[in-house]
């Protein structure tokens, strides 16, 4: 048992969907479908896109590109994320995730099964 981490979910969310707002809608459902299950675990799920997608709606579109809001959002979270799960899926920015929380030190899971559930209350 340990403390509840915050833990971002990174997957696919923009990969493999040439742009079809119902494919990317498919991704993010999927990432979201890992948040029940590392909740139930007592733990605070944490998903880039639900930081990154507000402020993108909020900034002048002539002075921010998609992707690099995307990516600075994640970098910035995992500096107050406690852990990584990284679900399957060819994702650039996902592998990105991974690759800042492992020169952080932060423990990355590839599967829900390797979290340690946290102790709660």
């Amino acid at each position: 048992m340990t403390k509840p981490l915050l833990i971002l979910i990174a997957g696919p969310y923009r990969s493999g969907t040439n742009g079809d707002p119902d494919l990317i809608a498919r991704n993010l459902a999927r990432l979201e479908e890992a948040s029940g299950p590392l909740f139930r675990l007592g733990h605070v799920p944490m998903i880039g896109e639900w930081v990154a997608l507000p402020i993108l709606r909020t900034l002048d579109p002539s002075h921010a590109d998609d992707g690099d809001v995307m990516y600075e959002t994640a970098h910035r979270l995992l500096q107050h994320c406690d852990a990584v799960l990284r679900l399957p899926g060819e994702s650039t920015g996902a592998d990105k995730d991974v690759e800042i929380a492992e020169q952080l030190g932060l423990p990355v899971y590839r599967t829900l099964e390797e979290v340690p559930a946290a102790a709660t209350p």
